[in-house]
């Protein structure tokens, strides 16, 4: 597959259910292995009829899809392939009524492979600490009821975003922007040392005092960048900003509205592909062995 992984690609490489199991086997345990069963490291050959290999050594049964999201499902493989492929491959997100449209299922079917989907986002991303120069920003998503705009804005979810320089972005629902809050996430998150860039936000102040080299650019006062000679750093958090421009922007275009209850969910999803936009394929191959 081309690294553009159009949907020629992806039909050319799965043309039916045997192809994608194939693939599941493949990338879960691929094609020679030791087997659980005799503990001898075999080939494993297609049993027919059946979504199972054995064991050339000793005939044991593996069901590749046993315990995980395709496990017991009646949807097709190649159908859940292509909602995959189209997670991997759009920039705004994919909604349950549009993968109820595009391959012909259920509304309720849909919702739930998209859930799925991105559940294995976020487990596929893994969790290193961010390190270097990082910028930190919080922001406030949707809400219905009418009230004063940004911070403190009624029925907003509150979210916190992380970006590495260079590096890896990270996303989640938090209660409020205390102290306590934000340095909580910043000290699960941040690598104690790392150059940090905010705005000024005043919960924002605790960071020094945690050994983090803190530059603060005031928004308010019109500064959205500065460089700060005692860090040698350009402080600025642009970065991020702009992953809340997009991700606020494919909410209300694509999703409309989304709850709290899912907010992280859809962070997860945003932040995966953020992170891995410029490997399609290899999105695809950590989302099926996430499975």
């Amino acid at each position: 597959m081309s690294e553009k992984f159009t949907v020629r690609d992806f039909f050319k490489r799965f043309p039916d259910d045997d192809a994608c199991l194939q693939h599941v086997m493949e990338v879960r345990f691929g094609a020679r292995h030791v087997c659980a069963a005799c503990g001898v490291e075999s080939t494993f050959h297609r049993i027919a009829k059946r979504k199972a290999y054995a064991c050339a050594a000793c005939g044991a049964h593996l069901y590749p899809c046993a315990g995980t999201i395709f496990q017991d499902s009646r949807t097709s493989l190649q159908t859940w392939f292509y909602v995959i492929f189209l997670f991997v491959t759009t920039r705004h997100g994919v909604s349950g009524k549009e993968i109820e449209r595009t391959v012909g299922v259920t509304y309720k079917t849909a919702w739930r492979m998209g859930q799925q989907i991105r559940q294995l986002m976020e487990k596929a991303d893994g969790f290193d600490l961010m390190r270097g120069h990082v910028e930190l920003d919080e922001a406030y998503v949707g809400g219905h009821r009418p009230g004063k705009r940004g911070r403190g804005a009624a029925g907003k979810t509150i979210v916190m975003g992380m970006k590495e320089r260079g590096g890896r972005m990270s996303a989640e629902v938090i209660p409020n922007i205390k102290k306590a809050t934000l340095r909580e996430v910043t000290l699960r998150n941040v690598e104690p040392g790392s150059i940090v860039s905010t705005d000024e936000l005043m919960s924002y102040g605790l960071l020094d005092g945690d050994g983090f080299k803190h530059g603060t650019v005031k928004h308010g006062a019109k500064e959205f960048a500065y460089y700060d000679y005692r860090h040698d750093a350009t402080h600025h958090t642009n970065n991020v900003e702009s992953f809340w421009w997009l991700f606020k922007r494919s909410i209300a275009s694509t999703h409309i509205h989304v709850s709290q209850k899912y907010m992280n969910r859809y962070l997860a999803e945003f932040t995966f592909r953020s992170n891995y936009r410029q490997m399609r394929n290899a999105m695809f191959d950590l989302l099926i062995g996430a499975v």
